[in-house]
């Protein structure tokens, strides 16, 4: 008799900067959402797969669930909040190293309407006492009705094999729907527009990372050379903020497309000349066209 495959759509919901693209990178094993220590840096749900001999986990990695403060704020927490009803299990994510709080909270009342089964996550268990970790798991008990608490560290690995485990007995048996060497339905473009992203993110500061975007105007083989030629645009709000990521005599600049170059290689398999530029759209995440224009669905905003 065949072994049964589970198979199904995973949401990773949380507040931002709670490790879920970590996790998901982790257990994917290939860097397909960017990480910084930057809250919302998720702004669209990124799909990563993972096929083993016995289940398909398709993850989805919402952007974080926060107090939104623009339109693209606002797009960002539909799209997470969207998604509870659209999968088949909902992992809750938080930190073992921050209390229980009011985003915590206004996730939960989310999650009592959810038929599906929610899976809480403690994630950083690598920052905290292991005699801190029992209160904290009391403390969320205490307000919802979990089907299961798995404490993790997705940096370090801990434990992500039985979140593993729990997971594929939570999804239903059903078809492999993507091929086994799949790691995301993502076109290489939105990622390689994420990883330029990822760099700004690392090397700005207050408003900036929040004010980008990265549009990637085109992607070409040399017909002579294994070398792809990859022309991208940063957007920001401000001729303030043009000049920062420029940088003094173009080293910002420099910087972010040396370490971006890297990470598209890498996922290429290919040598990439990359050009960047740097474009002000004025109040870009408040018009609609401009959202639009940037990758975020005009049914999502």
């Amino acid at each position: 008799m065949t072994e049964q495959f589970h198979s199904g759509f995973i949401a990773i919901v949380g507040r931002p900067n709670v490790g879920k693209s970590t996790f998901m990178n982790r257990v994917i094993g290939e860097k397909i959402a960017i990480m910084s220590d930057k809250p919302q840096t998720t702004r669209n749900k990124i799909q990563g797969v993972l096929t083993t001999d016995d289940a398909q986990f398709i993850f989805i990695d919402t952007p974080g669930i926060h107090k939104p403060k623009h339109r693209l704020g606002d797009f960002m927490n539909r799209s997470a909040i969207n998604t509870l009803n659209e999968v088949d299990v909902i992992m809750f994510m938080v930190n073992a190293d921050e209390g229980y709080g009011k985003g915590e909270e206004f996730i939960i009342e989310k999650l009592k309407d959810v038929k599906n089964p929610v899976v809480l996550v403690i994630n950083k268990i690598d920052q905290v006492h292991p005699d801190e970790l029992l209160p904290i798991i009391d403390t969320y008990r205490e307000k919802m009705d979990f089907n299961d608490i798995v404490p993790i560290s997705a940096l370090e690995g801990n434990n992500t094999d039985s979140l593993l485990s729990v997971l594929s007995e939570k999804l239903p048996e059903g078809p492999q729907y993507y091929p086994e060497d799949q790691i995301t339905d993502h076109p290489e473009r939105f990622i390689i527009s994420e990883l330029v992203r990822e760099k700004v993110l690392h090397h700005t500061h207050e408003e900036i990372p929040h004010s980008i975007a990265v549009v990637i105007d085109s992607i070409r083989s040399r017909d002579d050379k294994d070398i792809i030629d990859v022309q991208a645009t940063i957007i920001v709000e401000r001729n303030s903020q043009k000049g920062i990521i420029i940088g003094k005599q173009g080293k910002m600049l420099k910087q972010v497309g040396s370490e971006a170059r890297e990470d598209i290689e890498a996922l290429l398999g290919s040598g990439v000349f990359l050009e960047l530029w740097v474009k002000v759209q004025k109040d870009w995440r408040n018009r609609a066209f401009h959202l639009r224009d940037y990758g975020y669905k005009e049914d999502d905003y």
